[in-house]
């Protein structure tokens, strides 16, 4: 089967089902919140007490308030201050921290090191959409089309039709430009 065989069949297949970004009950990007709007940088609005904390393993933060922080940062291209949420959370093995690792990793141009950390989220949980669609924009980015569609595939093939994962890659495929979201 030909790509854009492959990518016509999947622009046209859609289920119900939505894949979700990793960790997050939304497939758009975080809205911006006190940790980027009100907080110096790198640090994180802690909405119990109120105040801008700085991520630290010892921290009162919570994993998932980090997590949301991390994506937040990243959105907003601060990929330092994202890496330090990240850094901050207990399970640095979790694939949702290898995989936003991978994409500040990447996003700040090291592009073997971001594929490093993918791998690694990867043998965590193969099902790991965002990472296989980073993946695969980071294929894109390296003119390695075929790479590429092995990911757009899988992310098929694992559940992921017509979710934001899917979509951003085809969208990276067709038009030679990944997104970063």
């Amino acid at each position: 089967m030909t790509i854009t065989r492959v990518i016509s069949t999947l622009a046209v297949m859609s289920l119900a089902q939505t894949a979700l970004a990793v960790g997050s009950s939304s497939d758009t990007p975080p809205t911006p919140t006190e940790t980027t709007t009100v907080c110096k940088e790198g640090m994180v609005w802690n909405p119990e007490t109120e105040l801008c904390e700085a991520p630290a393993q010892e921290s009162r933060l919570s994993d998932d308030l980090l997590y949301q922080a991390a994506r937040e940062f990243a959105y907003a291209g601060q990929y330092e201050n994202a890496q330090a949420a990240l850094a901050a959370m207990t399970d640095q093995g979790s694939d949702r921290v290898l995989t936003y690792m991978g994409f500040t990793t990447r996003s700040m141009g090291d592009m073997e090191g971001g594929m490093a950390f993918y791998q690694a989220a990867l043998e965590v949980n193969p099902d790991n959409l965002l990472a296989r669609s980073y993946m695969g924009m980071a294929y894109v980015v390296q003119g390695d089309i075929e790479a590429a569609m092995t990911q757009l595939i899988e992310i098929g093939a694992r559940g992921g039709k017509d979710g934001w994962p899917e979509r951003a890659l085809l969208e990276a495929i067709e038009t030679n430009t990944p997104s970063f979201y």
